[in-house]
């Protein structure tokens, strides 16, 4: 099978471990019989360079006519970059939010998974850990509280902020068929997370996915509150399969999560739209400081690349090629920097991609 896929290297260490997904996407269609074709697109600050706007209109279109797209990271140091002294629009980040926009994607999808081998760096007490932990958090991306009607205004002398969350129906549908559909590819479990004894959008929230759920009789869903979400995060991550819940809540459990793996260089995420199309990137940002030092932890954009494989493409054994040999040469003791530890080795960029595509077979 051919697959087209818009490479979208960005800003600094983006590049570099674009490089190195690209390495093991070539390894995957060696071995498996595929073939991954690439179309460059510039975003970010490196647009702004070019073209003057962060995201062009036919670079947009290349996005658009792919089977999907592989993002590395965009921005720089705010504090000293020229990117950063022009109005908000024409900033690099700018351009993520365009692309979003004009890609519909809706689904964020941002894994948090504990490999044993880094059990140390999570911050959890090792009773907690347990036989560590493994779960996708499912974020409505483009509604909710960040994209209701807002306003600031004085009322009666006094100043007031009004902020409205909204969500219909169709909107709350996709994404829990989203979140089903993933739950299908891993252990069929769904938490969805609402504020149901207080937000009518939540008890609305809440009657929508039960009635998807009705279409997955394999799933097992159960409903959560999310303050005992975040509790439950740090108190037994090890219950939870595929979280799903709204933007403001998801986009503070992921964070959350992301935290008690000990290390943002390992964390994946993919945005989709309502067909098998995504953007898949990684969690982390561009890393100005160290870009072009062949430091950088390429992990995180590799098991990004794993999740195209998986849900953009369903080769979900190709993904789980890549998936287990990235833990085989963390097993073996090789660490970049930022994750590295006494008694481990120490490799480069370059070297860990070489060492992870080595281990696929």
């Amino acid at each position: 099978m051919n697959y087209s896929i818009a490479v979208i290297p960005g800003d600094g260490i983006g590049p570099e471990i674009i490089g190195e997904a690209k390495k093991i996407l070539d390894k995957v269609g060696t071995i498996f019989g595929h073939e991954f074709l690439y179309t460059e697109v510039l975003m970010g600050g490196v647009s702004i360079d070019a073209h003057g706007v962060p995201l062009t209109e036919e670079a947009l279109e290349t996005a658009k006519n792919s089977d999907s797209v592989l993002l590395g990271a965009v921005g720089g140091d705010v504090g000293n970059s020229k990117w950063y002294d022009v109005a908000p629009h024409l900033r690099p980040e700018a351009g993520l939010l365009a692309i979003r926009k004009g890609l519909n994607l809706f689904a964020n999808i941002r894994p948090a998974y504990l490999y044993k081998e880094l059990s140390e760096a999570c911050p959890l007490k090792k009773e907690i850990i347990g036989d560590g932990f493994d779960m996708v958090i499912m974020r409505e991306l483009t509604g909710g509280l960040y994209f209701g009607d807002r306003y600031t205004k004085e009322i009666d002398g006094v100043r007031t902020a009004v902020d409205t969350l909204t969500y219909n129906e169709n909107e709350i549908r996709r994404i829990a068929i989203k979140a089903f559909d993933i739950a299908m590819k891993r252990r069929k479990q769904v938490i969805s997370v609402d504020k149901a004894n207080v937000l009518d959008s939540s008890r609305l929230w809440r009657n929508v996915v039960e009635e998807v759920a009705k279409d997955y009789p394999e799933v097992t869903l159960t409903h959560m509150l999310v303050d005992n979400c975040a509790m439950q995060l740090v108190m037994n991550p090890g219950q939870f399969d595929v979280i799903l819940t709204e933007n403001m809540f998801g986009d503070i459990l992921s964070d959350e999560a992301s935290m008690i793996t000990g290390s943002i260089g390992m964390l994946s995420s993919a945005s989709m739209n309502e067909s098998k199309f995504g953007m898949y990137e990684p969690s982390h940002g561009s890393a100005p400081d160290i870009a072009g030092k062949n430091i950088a932890n390429p992990i995180a954009t590799i098991l990004s690349a794993a999740m195209m494989l998986r849900y953009s493409f369903d080769l979900d054994k190709e993904a789980d090629a890549v998936e287990a040999a990235v833990e085989k040469v963390l097993s073996e003791g090789c660490r970049t920097g930022d994750i590295m530890s006494q008694g481990c080795k120490q490799v480069s960029t370059t070297e860990m991609g070489d060492l992870i595509a080595g281990k696929i077979s």
